[in-house]
């Protein structure tokens, strides 16, 4: 197939371009390098350097030909979203509203939509959340998500546009940015590399459901394959506090040192985990790496890193 990866220059999009080029697909990537990385991009994938906005991406779809989309390009952080949800929307609503417009005028057979798990379900009221819990975000980034998942049901019964929405957790692993508001991995594992203590908000009790990039990337392949439409949450099912995630990653660095605490964030979430049931069920996938495995890892990719 030939695949079009939006935000393809970015952590998670540029494991997915990889992947689906060992798999023989065509691969083009649309990035407008706002976080992502140019090096990131295969050498074998086509590059355009737009926004999801732009009006030229109507060109890229006539002259390529899409079979499938699998859009991860979007405005990620909570606390801008918060500051400008304007911004917040025009990017995650109405750039997404203009790939599924295109998708729609230029026959692209397929589209996956990368959501998120703890955004969309806010607090949760059970553990881990499966894809039926309230819906209740409180953020703007969670409701730009949620609003896309809404719009994909729309061009599905309206178009038969094939669409999937993949609501991940907490997604860790090599490439992921530490800088900003990075994943709490990547920032650990700079300040371990660093000679610095890891520093935690709060009393560190506060859970997540920490996923490996590999697994991430596994579930898109296995869902482009299907016909599936709707929404996947992508997890483990299992709650891992941010002084565990400490600990582990301090052993694997063979370091002497014990994180420093820092006050709370206000309106930090203290709890969650996202049930994978739902995708197990219809596909077989459920998470492979363990978090010791994946850490380690990750760790090893910082080291190597200048």
């Amino acid at each position: 197939m030939k695949i079009l990866v939006t935000g393809g220059a970015g952590f998670i999009g540029s494991h997915l371009a990889d992947a689906y080029i060992r798999l023989g697909h065509e691969v083009v990537v649309i990035d407008n390098l706002s976080s992502g990385k140019r090096e990131q991009v295969p050498e074998q994938a086509c590059f355009f350097q737009l926004d999801i906005r732009d009006a030229e991406v109507e060109d890229v779809f006539q002259r390529e030909k899409f079979d499938a989309i699998n859009h991860h390009a979007a405005q990620m952080s909570v606390t801008r979203s918060v500051a400008n949800p304007i911004l917040d929307a025009d990017i995650n609503i109405l750039g997404s509203l203009n790939l599924l417009q295109l998708a729609v005028k230029y026959k692209v057979g397929r589209l996956l939509f990368a959501s998120t798990g703890g955004a969309i379900y806010g607090e949760q009221e059970t553990f881990p959340a499966p894809e039926s819990h309230p819906r209740q975000p409180t953020s703007p980034y969670g409701l730009s998500k949620l609003a896309v998942e809404n719009y994909l049901g729309y061009y599905r019964k309206t178009f038969g546009l094939s669409a999937s929405a993949l609501r991940y957790s907490n997604v860790y692993g090599p490439r992921q940015d530490p800088h900003g508001e990075a994943g709490v991995v990547a920032i650990f594992c700079k300040q371990l590399k660093c000679g610095e203590r890891p520093r935690i908000f709060g009393d560190g009790e506060q859970t997540r459901d920490f996923v490996s990039v590999r697994d991430v990337v596994q579930a898109n392949v296995e869902l482009l394959a299907s016909d599936l439409s709707g929404a996947f949450n992508i997890g483990t099912g299992q709650e891992t506090s941010v002084n565990t995630l400490a600990e582990v990653l301090i052993r694997h660095a063979a370091k002497t040192v014990s994180p420093e605490h820092l006050p709370e964030r206000l309106g930090e979430q203290k709890r969650s985990a996202i049930d994978y049931g739902k995708i197990q069920r219809a596909l077989g996938w459920h998470p492979r790496v363990t978090l010791a495995e994946g850490l380690g890892q990750t760790f090893d990719y910082f080291l190597q890193q200048p």
